[in-house]
């Protein structure tokens, strides 16, 4: 008996510790990014994922506090390789994991499936860059988009064209992914509504480099302008290649997925990157009240691996932890609905959203390439 107070105190303190690990453990919050880190379209990935570890490090630096217990942030990435079926098997790996929620996919085509298997499991998924209408007519209530969607870019491109450059004449070309096919498809059906006269339509894949025959193939019909539907890797070999059939004063108009700083390297010194006129959705960081100093802090963190994307990854972390502040939990069926109410000023706009998830007012930015460089035309 004279031994049960020691084992009791022994007891008490065990308790403490137990208690004090728990409490520990709860206050780590991960958050999922998924996108291609590997492959051809791996400088896409690594964008994303760095605006998202930007945003995880900057919160962590604030000392963040959710219903009452300060947090502690991880991000859990993952690599889909731009393949629907390896976005489908991180999306799962995220669930299982049981993530607090999630930053991606980079592409339609991964975001569209890893859509369902989210669903399924109640995370609640930003995506800062999946421009397919499709995705937000799923009817998912934890299912958000941080930009325009592709029927804002391609009518939007498709407007340029016939009403500020006077084109009366376009080809089309579309890589066949859920992406390409649908920014192609409102482009095509904006252009035909605005006059144009669409003399050739092609298909390629997102793998292909060698565009040869069906440039050849365009070039017989003049176009005064070729619309592409797909990405940077593939943009920069067409460039090149309308190049050497002669096709220089040919526009180049593509969404965001050519619209990146790589695709100057990926041109390697084509005349023809002068006449691209790109889309993104939102506005140009120069022209955001704190988006120079946003990049700069990018770059430091991250030197020459901005893209596109990097700073809606970065907002769409921060929506996410802003509605776990507003619900006062880090748990998704909690936090989750309160997602619908978001009223966040981030870098790239005010973040509102509609009922099905589309971005409220979403503004697009016209790009060029002037000696050499991505600079905006609105």
């Amino acid at each position: 008996m004279k031994f049960a107070p020691s084992l009791a105190r022994h007891a008490l303190w065990l308790g403490a510790a137990l208690a004090a690990v728990a409490a520990h453990a709860q206050t780590v919050v991960r958050i999922g990014h998924v996108g291609p880190v590997s492959g051809p379209q791996a400088h896409y990935g690594r964008d994303n994922e760095n605006g998202a570890r930007l945003a995880i490090e900057e919160l962590n630096a604030q000392g963040v506090t959710i219903g009452g217990q300060k947090v502690r942030f991880e991000l859990v990435a993952e690599d889909d390789a731009a393949d629907p079926k390896q976005g489908t098997a991180a999306a799962q790996k995220l669930c299982d994991a049981r993530v607090n929620g999630v930053v991606g996919h980079l592409n339609s085509g991964t975001t569209i499936p890893a859509a369902r298997v989210y669903n399924q499991c109640g995370l609640p998924m930003v995506s800062p860059s999946a421009t397919n209408p499709q995705l937000t007519q799923l009817g998912y209530s934890n299912v958000y988009r941080l930009l325009a969607n592709d029927n804002a870019l391609g009518a939007g491109l498709a407007r340029y064209a016939a009403e500020t450059l006077k084109i009366k004449r376009v080809a089309i070309i579309d890589d066949r992914t859920a992406y390409g096919k649908g920014v192609a498809e409102v482009f095509t059906r904006t252009a035909k509504e605005l006059g144009l006269e669409v003399v050739s339509q092609q298909y390629t894949n997102d793998k292909a480099v060698d565009f040869s025959a069906i440039l050849t193939s365009i070039k017989s019909r003049k176009p005064e302008g070729i619309f592409f539907g797909g990405m940077d890797p593939q943009a920069g070999p067409m460039l090149r290649q309308m190049q050497q059939l002669g096709l220089n004063k040919v526009y180049l108009f593509g969404g965001d997925g050519i619209c990146t700083d790589k695709l100057v390297e990926l041109a390697s010194g084509a005349r023809t990157l002068a006449n691209v006129v790109c889309a993104v959705g939102g506005a140009s960081l120069d022209k955001l009240p704190n988006g120079k100093a946003w990049r700069a802090r990018y770059d430091s963190r991250f030197p020459k691996q901005f893209q596109v994307y990097s700073p809606y990854t970065y907002d769409a972390t921060m929506v996410l932890v802003d509605a776990m502040k507003r619900a006062n939990s880090v748990d998704p069926k909690v936090y989750g609905p309160k997602l619908k109410e978001t009223q966040y000023q981030g870098i790239t706009a005010k973040v509102a959203f509609e009922p099905n998830g589309e971005l409220r007012n979403p503004a697009m930015t016209l790009y060029a390439y002037k000696d050499g460089k991505k600079t905006p035309l609105n």
